[in-house]
């Protein structure tokens, strides 16, 4: 009895711990959202060509900055790990290293966007629309270095469990970029109206904005001064870098293949008209609000999972990862039901067009079911970051996105193959193979991760047992 309410004051503890650390993160991520919501909103108004300028835009520095982001998620790890161990004084010179490798990932994928104009000629965008594109994109790539060193900030602020700090300054950078959008778009204050390239300015104000809060913050806030941060200034330490750069990279590189694949079935289903198109759009974006929770939560698994592993070891670490798990499922579960309850109210949100609300309607009941593998892969992918172990999740994600899903999809939506054709509906249930395949490769590299940790951890402490 006494076990059985142990086991259940842990649980509970556990569950408090993730959710409160979560809620925040979740808010953040909305703030990043309606960052876009403002941009689309503001440029459309200008000029439809400014509105697809933007759109098309985002569909490349969005994935981008994920992948940006993936990279510095490692930084997170390590504090989480680092301070779970009480060795928090070895967080500060861990941090500026990230910092050197966010300056230096920023800026190479700020150079990408300012270089898309051929891949915009070669998807054969209308050339009136490439040079405010690009415009759009160039304002926005020069705040990349900035976002990078706010991201690599971030992790020591989030590792140590504190992660409302990344909420407000989140609030605050979407408060200041709706006035800065309205004076650069339209031309305020005795500025030339630029359009979608105020948009994209107005971006990099923000970034930059957001940087400096948080270096203001991380210096003013006592709790961090243990950290040693600001303590001392570090040239690049390249084997510190290549380590971070080694582990993070591969986290990039999944959020990107995920993104992208989303991406490129847009590009895939273009051919299949406007209403086939916009049906898609309007399930997809929908379903990429709700999985803002999911992602959110993998973040805050990734610290939980880490802290627990330095604090108290291996069993307090898978204990950490089932636990986000569980309630990712649980999240699953209500997001589903709000789909198909809902399923034929939603599409009604985006447009009045009956045609395409009854094929969004019809697209929501995939939507629902993915919902599943979705958090389970996410939450997977969160406590494997916790463990540090991201090189064969990559490789497993890769596969299960780009080998199984999107062929799967393809296969089922514009070939006979299998059967007549089924359009947007079979690029949607390739994308459930595909998710339930990367939700069953990472739950067995889980499990064998964990198990290996607690064989590690055993045979280290029967060697001290004998040595005393």
């Amino acid at each position: 009895m006494t076990q059985t309410h142990t086991r259940w004051r842990r649980s509970v503890a556990e569950l408090r711990g993730l959710i409160w650390l979560a809620l925040p993160i979740i808010a953040a991520q909305m703030a990043h959202t309606l960052l876009g919501f403002v941009d689309t909103a503001m440029a459309g108004r200008v000029s439809a060509e400014d509105l697809a300028a933007v759109a098309l835009g985002n569909a490349f520095w969005v994935p981008t900055f994920l992948f940006l982001t993936g990279v510095l998620m490692i930084v997170t790890s390590k504090v989480a790990a680092s301070s779970g161990a009480g060795r928090l004084n070895e967080t500060g010179a861990l941090v500026r290293q990230g910092v050197w490798l966010g300056l230096g990932v920023g800026s190479l994928c700020a150079l990408f966007l300012m270089s898309v104009e051929p891949i915009l000629r070669a998807m054969d965008v209308q050339a009136e629309l490439i040079p405010t594109t690009i415009d759009y994109l160039i304002g926005v790539a020069v705040g990349f270095p900035a976002i990078a060193g706010y991201q690599a900030l971030r992790g020591l602020s989030d590792g140590l469990s504190r992660t409302k700090p990344t909420m407000v300054i989140g609030f605050l950078g979407l408060a200041l970029n709706v006035p800065v959008n309205y004076v650069l778009v339209y031309g305020k204050l005795g500025l030339p109206a630029m359009g979608a390239a105020g948009c994209g300015w107005a971006t990099a104000i923000v970034m930059y904005f957001m940087l400096v809060c948080m270096i203001v913050y991380l210096g003013k806030t006592s709790l961090y001064r243990p950290s040693g941060l600001f303590e001392r200034f570090d040239w690049p330490h390249w084997p510190t870098v290549r380590h971070l750069l080694g582990l993070g990279l591969p986290i990039g590189v999944a959020l990107f293949a995920e993104t992208s694949m989303f991406c490129l079935i847009a590009l895939l289903i273009g051919g299949l008209g406007a209403v086939v198109v916009a049906s898609h759009q309007v399930a997809l974006n929908f379903s990429s609000l709700t999985f803002m929770v999911p992602f959110s939560l993998g973040l805050a698994i990734t610290v939980r999972v880490g802290h627990n592993l330095g604090l108290n070891g291996p069993r307090a670490g898978l204990f950490a990862a089932k636990t986000g798990i569980a309630v990712a499922l649980l999240y699953a579960v209500m997001a589903a039901s709000l789909m198909l309850g809902l399923a034929d109210w939603i599409p009604r949100l985006y447009t009045d067009d009956a045609a395409v609300i009854a094929l969004a309607s019809s697209l929501f009941f995939y939507a629902a079911l993915y919902q599943f593998s979705d958090a389970v892969q996410v939450a997977c992918a969160g406590a494997l970051r916790g463990y540090q172990d991201t090189r064969l999740p990559m490789l497993l994600t890769m596969v299960a996105y780009w080998m199984i899903g999107l062929p799967t999809g393809y296969v089922l939506g514009l070939t006979d193959l299998l059967g007549p054709p089924q359009g947007p509906a079979g690029f949607w249930q390739g994308l459930i193979f595909g998710l339930t395949a990367a939700a069953v490769f990472l739950s067995i590299r889980l499990a064998i991760v964990g198990a290996r940790r607690k064989r590690t951890e055993a045979r280290r402490s029967n060697a001290v047992s004998e040595t005393t």
